[in-house]
């Protein structure tokens, strides 16, 4: 990563033009709705119907599909339809890195080891430990 940075460090000296600029600003206002950041973080590793999006993230389908048509519009998702079932899928690998930077920079702002720093052992231990196993084996 810090290879493909460096690599393209001269590409972000240049001043943006207006109009790029205006994308970018529509961009980070579909991100700034929580409902829509579940969705897309969702949405990062696998494609989803609306339905089973709702259920993900415990919004109602008509809500859900209300986001979706915005991020649909914003060109952050697309859709593909498999019978009467429509899947959505983000548009493209830009927006899977962008959403994946950004929940990774929130996790660096809490306290403790962020969960994407942890291996899966460890994740593992800290999933099955309940407070009360914890309190213990710190001495509480």
């Amino acid at each position: 990563m810090a290879y493909y940075l460096r690599m393209n460090a001269d590409r972000c000296a240049r001043r943006l033009p207006d109009d790029e600029v205006d994308l970018v600003v529509e961009v980070f206002r579909m991100l700034a709705d929580a409902t829509r950041v579940q969705l897309l973080w969702a949405l990062v590793r696998r494609e989803m119907s609306v339905n089973d999006l709702a259920v993900h993230i415990g919004k109602p389908a008509p809500s859900v599909s209300q986001h979706l048509a915005k991020l649909r519009m914003a060109r952050l998702v697309r859709t593909r339809r498999e019978g009467t079932t429509i899947y959505y899928s983000l548009d493209n690998d830009h927006v899977a890195q962008l959403v994946t930077d950004a929940v990774y920079n929130a996790e660096h702002a809490g306290p403790g080891v962020p969960g994407h720093h942890r291996d899966a052992a460890e994740l593992a231990m800290l999933h099955a430990t309940t407070p009360s196993t914890a309190a213990k084996g710190r001495g509480a």
